[in-house]
């Protein structure tokens, strides 16, 4: 059971999201509070569980990934699991998300250009056991995330 979280724990929250490696020190001063306290805080927000980790904001075409496409697929309901466990094993998959509605998965797939977004969609993501159909949703431009994604 996760505790409750105070004004201040949220403004940590904030600080970190805007900015992962913000010094201690930096974080402190920010919400008048001593190092000591910052320190103790995340450390018990980390270990809890409220921040599962830190990240680095890539930009994917700048890393050579100009193609991005939303996937959804309808799967069979005995296999969801085995495909999601493909699909975290696959290059280029940025984000599972298991979702209730027309379609069972979506996907967030990042590729070099639209032969590759083809291959990956046609010959590992359709050809996966369990995996009934696919539509792929082409992104013609992405606003900076709003907060860290987990690649």
């Amino acid at each position: 059971m996760a505790s409750a979280l105070d004004d201040i724990d949220r403004r940590i929250l904030d600080e970190l999201t805007a900015d992962g490696r913000m010094p201690m020190r930096a974080l402190a001063e920010k919400l008048h509070i001593s190092r000591a306290n910052a320190y103790a805080r995340v450390e018990r927000l980390r270990t809890s569980g409220v921040i599962r980790g830190f990240c680095v904001d890539v930009d994917p075409v700048a890393a050579g990934l100009g193609t991005s496409a939303y996937v959804t697929l309808n799967t069979r309901q005995a296999d969801w699991r085995h495909v999601r466990e493909r699909l975290r094993a696959l290059p280029g998959i940025a984000h599972i998300g298991l979702v209730g509605g027309e379609f069972d998965v979506i996907l967030l797939v990042r590729a070099r250009d639209n032969a590759d977004l083809r291959r990956l969609v046609l010959d590992e993501i359709q050809g996966m056991p369990g995996v009934l159909n696919s539509r792929t949703l082409l992104v013609f431009e992405e606003p900076p995330p709003l907060a860290c994604a987990r690649v």
